[in-house]
């Protein structure tokens, strides 16, 4: 069964007219502890030029770390995409992890993304097992943009929607900065399945770790409400990703995709109401259905609540603040103002963005919401991303983290997954430099769990407590000095008093003079090759160079640049000596060539040599 709960931000509300109210509701599946689930699974990992190197390596030791995790029951296929699809693991039970885990460690990088032809392959994978007592989903991993098969994202995200209809349900993992939040989120939301952001390659691991986690529990999918609205209540914002639509009354259905063991699924609403008198208001009916697991199987369950509000006068409304859902409404909103946000910095309203972040933090300061660590912790988020957004400085980083950041929110209820940055701010950079503690306290920023973190170093202090610090001068490795440390009122947490100063030992190498990331000398002379092939040095990394594959094109072989970015069919100035079928190397720059329609390899010529997986 379902078992549904609801509270308002405000156990009591104020009798009079056109008033606004926030409501939580909860949904969970009140079931004994069930037995795990098999799993029907295809990975779909992008292997176009833009992974070569760590990124892929990664990207594949996670996939090994998949096939370990998983029982001789479960059915795994594995497609590997660039301008060309491979299964290089037909749909099989996960009987020989050995022989499925040597398959995966063959893969190389290749050319451009079909990201299309690869994500289908896998629904095509999962449909040939496909069973409505497992889990059947696909996992689509990319770093990139797609450019070559079917790439318009209305495409691609309806399909998705059509696909999840099939019973074939879609989580995408987006890798790095240059893939594309937009089409991988629309693409998640529209089949109810998940979405990460893999900002650091070697967190690759743990993210799929975390899906599979999410795959094994759980209990009930399909969950839909329809709000039957009472007579002067309107639907006012849904606080929510989920998919929203109307029924033929014309009444808000709301599909909220899957239900885990152990994790309630939040909807908050905000509603309008034109008038309440003192007493019991109804407010709406809710009715929902889910297919949850019953006695080992997968039935069809609903039901229906009457949701009732209370009303009181003024004076007993301002006394009945229900505090103990106030956070949960907070992040959601917090969420939302985000989300809000984004869009109007999108449409160059850059001071109204701004505002809207601003007037959030303020509002939430006045409820002493910032004695909570999580909330604390939002507002130097929202304060980091507004100060951005007014600098017209956001970025490639800080708009997905934000995307990031309002999609798990809004979808999920897992501490582990909310407020994942990890993105070194310019500001870090620009700090004053102390090469000695003196009086002060040092502290350490660290990376946990796709979040960064400042831990106190100084002795004295309880080193295992969280502090509150500026989300604009973190920077993973960053070691800091500080007047002082004050404890939060309920002394949970830790808050920084005075001056910040960043610390750096006599010494040692200070990496954040200059941002870590150097840039090759561009000589803009059109790159010259040895003898051979062989002859050229080699790599095992791309860094902030480009990419290029030789390809066969009729009886001519060509050089064509793989990394996101540029034109893929464009010919290229590019040595004839050194040129192989198949071969990758990396270039120190592309130039356009003077007709406008192709490039010159510029610089030195390197040959890329993917690292194993061993």
């Amino acid at each position: 069964m379902i078992k549904t709960s609801y509270e308002f931000d405000q156990s009591i509300l104020a009798a009079g007219s056109a008033l606004k109210t926030n409501i939580l509701l909860r949904f969970g599946a009140d079931i004994a502890k069930s037995p795990r689930r098999n799993l029907n699974l295809s990975l779909v990992i992008d292997r176009s030029g833009s992974m070569a190197g760590a990124p892929l390596h990664h990207a594949l030791k996670a996939a090994e770390s998949v096939v370990e995790q998983l029982e001789p029951d479960d059915i795994l296929s594995v497609v590997v995409y660039d301008d060309e699809v491979d299964s290089v693991v037909p749909p099989q039970s996960v009987s020989n992890k050995a022989a499925l885990k040597n398959s995966i460690r063959k893969v190389r990088a290749g050319g451009i993304t079909n990201l299309s032809g690869g994500w289908l392959k896998g629904c095509e994978h999962v449909k040939t097992r496909l069973d409505p007592q497992k889990i059947n989903r696909v996992l689509l991993l990319t770093d990139g943009h797609a450019n070559m098969g079917i790439q318009d994202p209305k495409i691609l995200t309806a399909t998705s929607g059509q696909k999840a209809e099939e019973g074939i349900i879609t989580t995408t993992l987006g890798f790095a900065q240059g893939f594309n939040e937009d089409l991988l989120i629309g693409m998640a939301r529209a089949a109810t399945g998940n979405f990460y952001f893999i900002q650091s390659i070697d967190e690759a691991t743990e993210v799929f770790s975390i899906e599979l986690d999410s795959l094994r529990a759980v209990v009930g999918q399909n969950l839909k409400v329809t709000l039957e609205l009472a007579d002067g209540v309107s639907l006012v914002d849904t606080l929510s990703l989920a998919k929203v639509s109307q029924n033929d009354a014309g009444q808000a259905v709301i599909t909220l995709g899957e239900l885990y063991e152990g994790e309630d699924k939040l909807l908050g609403l905000n509603l309008g109401i034109s008038s309440a008198q003192v007493g019991e208001l109804p407010v709406m009916k809710l009715h929902y259905s889910a297919d949850v697991v019953q006695n080992d199987r997968i039935q069809s369950v609903s039901g229906t609540i009457d949701i009732v509000a209370k009303v009181g006068t003024v004076e007993e409304a301002a006394f009945a603040a229900t505090s103990h859902i106030i956070l949960e409404l907070s992040r959601l909103t917090i969420a939302k103002a985000k989300e809000t946000a984004l869009n109007l910095a999108e449409h160059d309203k850059h001071q109204e963005a701004e505002q809207t972040l601003r007037s959030l933090v303020k509002d939430l300061r006045d409820k002493g919401l910032n004695e909570n660590f999580e909330i604390a912790e939002e507002i130097d988020q929202l304060e980091y991303f507004a100060s951005r957004i007014a600098q017209k400085a956001l970025g490639n980083a800080g708009r997905k983290e934000m995307r990031d950041q309002t999609y798990q929110t809004m979808t999920r209820n897992r501490r582990d997954l909310v407020g994942r940055g990890v993105t070194t701010g310019d500001e870090v950079y620009a700090m004053p430099i102390v090469n000695e503690v003196g009086s002060g306290v040092e502290l350490h920023c660290v990376r946990e769990g796709g979040k960064l973190r400042v831990k106190v170093m100084s002795e004295g202090y309880d080193l295992t407590m969280n502090i509150q610090f500026p989300r604009a001068i973190r920077a993973e490795g960053a070691r800091y000095v500080v007047e002082g440390l004050e404890p939060s009122s309920d002394a949970t947490f830790y808050r920084v008093r005075g001056k910040i100063t960043r610390f750096a030992q006599p010494g040692e190498t200070d990496i954040f003079v200059a941002p870590r990331q150097s840039h090759p000398a561009n000589t803009g002379k059109a790159s010259k090759g040895p003898a051979s092939a062989a002859d050229l040095p080699t790599t095992d990394s791309v860094g902030d160079s480009i990419l290029i594959q030789c390809v066969k094109d009729g009886s001519k072989l060509r050089a064509r640049v793989v990394s996101d970015g540029y034109e893929p069919d464009w010919n290229m100035r590019f040595p004839r000596s050194v040129r192989e079928e198949g071969m990758l190397y990396v270039v120190d720059e592309v130039k356009t060539a003077p007709d406008g329609k192709s490039y010159i390899a510029c610089g030195e010529i390197k040959r890329f040599v993917q690292p194993t997986t061993n």
